[in-house]
């Protein structure tokens, strides 16, 4: 596995982790599974964004926020 994509693996570990804490109704597999089904993650994956290099709650306040609204601002 490359160095990316252990980063990106760890960034969603690490959304799912925030999610949960601002979530605590959420479980570790509902957390994971909203990450997963996100734009944010799509966006994640795209090495031309660079996400993966960003802090996680960084990326966190895109996923907050598509989760509010629907879309990512």
């Amino acid at each position: 596995m490359s160095e990316r994509e252990q980063m990106k693996l760890s960034m969603v570990k690490n959304l799912a982790l925030l999610l949960m804490e601002k979530q605590p109704e959420l479980n570790v597999e509902q957390a994971i599974a909203t990450v997963l089904n996100s734009d944010t993650y799509q966006r994640l994956q795209r090495e031309s964004t660079g996400l993966y290099y960003q802090s996680p709650r960084y990326v966190f306040s895109f996923l907050e926020s598509e989760l509010l609204t629907g879309s990512i601002k």
